[in-house]
């Protein structure tokens, strides 16, 4: 244990006690022989840029959160269901629209087989969210269809099953927005031509609220969703009212498409219905966020997960067929870009145009697909910490953040999302099409691998449970066929380019991990002893300062064989540093080395070959320390003045074999140690920065 015993005296003779000293007690808390638990004391910096760092991350993200506190920031199923559902759930404001959007193309007739199309992606729905319950109970780690088919199928299905994953939540946040975008244009046109900076300000805050963690991103997200649901529900509600009661007044159309003329409608036929299928079948996207993000449940994880699943899918039934049902019936058609909205116009017969349900609806709407978003950004961060625990990611996506968040998934997700929004110029349609092909990858693989998890482990009611998977299986790789299809050459080609090309770097990155584990393995029967290799030190002096006496002295505590090195390209200087160096520095040789083409980086570097050369080849390379002097100003600004050239030689010589590269600062704190004994002359010139290691004037190193 760290500390000390101090002996202290008490007010009468024999009163005696003994004070513990613990000097680490304030940062650390001991928990046995040589392990301690790091305190929050223990985070915080004490220079004062770090101070006012800090304070600004607590303002902006709150306090940072010990491991321990991760189970309080679990989330109900309430609240679940806000963050998971709600892209699932939103993704019922625009589905109908693009159903309508293909069934134009077959005239008026054409747009009442809308519903039927609306049924039968609700009953895929059915099928889908069964298996994904499934996958909630049987991998309760979360990973979704990349865990699903890794384990079952082959590595290889679940690095494309986790491509398309990727691709999809990068989607899910820039048609979520884009949508969004096209909801408040409804209410106020002229936000159209604002669409990317209103994108750029919306994925900000959300990022933000994602790096708060999650119980307060539930907290912030929970309100619009649900004023969602019940005003949309009303909707649907006052719809059926009306029809029941043969009430219905159709809406006449507002800059709506036109029709195509007679001679170039196409055929109410199969291709026609399976176009308009794949045009709606974006309501399925996000249903396997929940089955991805099983962790961030209170406990019972699996159970409340599936439970979460079920709603959300009941509540996307209702509310998708039920826009439909309602477009159909009142007539709505799709306007021109820059108009409403069909789920707008859905309000405003239900509600009133301009009442305040409407206008409260609209905000509700543009709300919940704003922050629609959210289920990528839980669940994007997620996949990739795993996919990085796996060794297919970098190891950075893997780390959590103060607030307990996997910031790096984070950032990234939001970046890519509005680099893709501002290339497609926040265009709701042009979006689509990239959409749902990966999400049918994935429920295809996830439930194929789910048919060969119940055969394997056939417990009781595998049989029914392998005969839903199979038939989902079926059903998705059908629907993925025909959305490849139908909308390969409108977009969907890049999302089948961009699979493969993912897969191939996530391969490559768990090459380069694997080769360097293989490098650093130890070997168990290896016993590590004292080496016997020698050593030797160099030391780059930019000339004769404080800050090189350190580096010397740091030097001579590694190895007796300590040589300094002067590389400039004024000769007439060098004489005086040689002076000065030898007489103050004695018993370490001073190498000067003439540089007239002005380089440092090149003449160190052949000068430390040089010495590897005349080595005897019979004997082991000896191991070069190279000792760099730097000085440390004391404010951050000042630091961009010095140390330039150190932090180049450092880049240069990390990847030397048989070096190892040495910093050595030194503080303005250090100087007592320069002071003189009993008033004897000081030995040692006023510190010059090192920055001027390299010699001044342009040239090559």
């Amino acid at each position: 244990m760290i500390g000390g015993r101090r002996p202290l005296r008490g007010q009468k003779p024999a009163d005696r006690r003994v004070r513990v000293e613990r000097p680490h007690a304030p940062f650390f808390r001991y928990t046995g022989p040589g392990q301690l638990v790091a305190k929050p004391a223990a985070n915080v910096t004490l220079t004062p840029s770090g101070r006012f760092l800090r304070r600004t991350r607590a303002l902006v993200f709150g306090r940072p959160l010990s491991t321990e506190e991760e189970i309080g920031e679990r989330l109900s199923k309430t609240k679940a269901l806000a963050i998971f559902s709600s892209d699932a759930i939103s993704s019922s404001a625009y589905a109908t629209e693009e159903i309508l959007r293909v069934l134009l193309l077959g005239g008026a007739s054409a747009l009442f087989l809308s519903l039927e199309v609306s049924i039968a992606i609700t009953l895929l729905l059915a099928v889908v969210s069964i298996s994904y319950r499934q996958v909630c109970r049987a991998y309760p780690n979360g990973g979704g269809a990349y865990i699903v088919a890794k384990t079952n199928l082959a590595p290889i299905f679940g690095l494309i099953a986790a491509a398309a994953l990727l691709i999809d939540y990068v989607m899910t946040v820039s048609v979520s927005t884009a949508a969004a975008i096209s909801q408040i244009q409804s209410v106020i046109p002229a936000a159209y031509d604002f669409r990317i900076g209103i994108a750029f300000v919306s994925i900000s805050l959300i990022t933000v609220a994602n790096l708060r963690g999650l119980r307060e991103s539930g907290n912030i997200f929970a309100v619009p969703t649900y004023l969602f649901v019940v005003l949309a529900l009303g909707i649907v509600a006052i719809g059926l009212v009306n029809i029941i009661g043969g009430t219905v007044t159709q809406v006449p159309p507002v800059d709506a498409v036109p029709f195509p003329p007679t001679n170039q409608l196409e055929p109410i036929g199969i291709l026609l219905l399976l176009k308009a299928f794949a045009g709606g079948s974006v309501a399925l996207t996000g249903v396997e966020a929940i089955a991805n993000g099983v962790p961030a449940f209170k406990p019972p994880e699996a159970k409340n997960a599936a439970n979460t699943m079920t709603a959300m899918s009941i509540l996307l039934g209702i509310l998708f067929v039920g826009l439909t049902l309602f477009a159909v019936q009142y007539g709505l058609r799709p306007t021109l870009p820059g108009g409403p909205s069909i789920v707008a116009l859905a309000a405003a017969a239900a509600f009133g145009d301009g009442s305040v349900l409407f206008v409260t609806f609209a905000a509700s709407t543009a709300l919940i697909l704003f922050l629609a978003a959210n289920t990528s950004f839980n669940a994007f961060p997620r996949l990739a910490a795993i996919l990085a625990e796996d060794g297919y990611m970098p190891r950075q996506f893997s780390f959590r953040g103060d607030r307990l968040a996997y910031s790096w998934g984070i950032v990234l997700l939001a970046a890519i999302a509005f680099g893709l929004l501002a290339a497609f110029n926040g265009d709701t349609h042009a979006l689509i099409p990239l959409y749902s092909v990966g999400v049918f990858v994935c429920f295809t693989l996830s439930q194929i691998g789910m048919v060969k998890h119940w055969r394997s482990e056939r417990d009781s009611g595998w049989r029914w449970r392998a005969i839903v998977n199979a038939s989902g299986a079926v059903l998705t790789a059908v629907v993925l066929l025909v959305v490849v299809y139908e909308k390969f050459f409108a977009g969907a080609y890049l999302v089948v380019i961009l699979v493969p090309l993912l897969v191939g770097m996530m391969l490559f990155i768990k090459r380069q991990y694997a080769r360097s584990a293989r490098e650093l393995r130890v070997a168990s029967d290896l016993i590590v002893r004292a080496p016997h290799r020698e050593e030797r030190v160099i030391v780059p002096i930019p000339g004769m300062n404080r800050a090189v006496v350190q580096a010397i002295n740091v030097g001579r505590s590694i190895d007796d064989d300590v040589r300094a090195v002067f590389i400039t390209d004024d000769a007439a200087a060098a004489v005086g540093v040689r002076e000065s160096f030898e007489r103050q520095i004695p018993g370490v040789p001073l190498v000067v080395v003439e540089s007239p083409y002005r380089a440092l980086v090149g003449p160190l570097l052949a000068y430390l070959d040089v010495l590897d050369a005349a080595w005897p080849p019979d004997k082991p390379s000896p191991i070069t320390f190279v000792v760099i002097p730097e000085y440390v100003a004391r404010s951050w600004w000042e630091r961009i003045l010095y140390n330039q050239s150190s932090k180049r030689l450092r880049t240069v010589l990390l990847g030397r074999p048989h070096t190892v590269v040495v910093a050595v600062p030194y503080r303005r704190e250090d100087i007592a140690m320069f002071e003189p004994a009993h008033g004897a002359d000081r030995p040692i010139e006023p510190p010059t920065p090192p920055a001027a290691l390299s010699p001044p004037g342009p040239g090559p190193g």
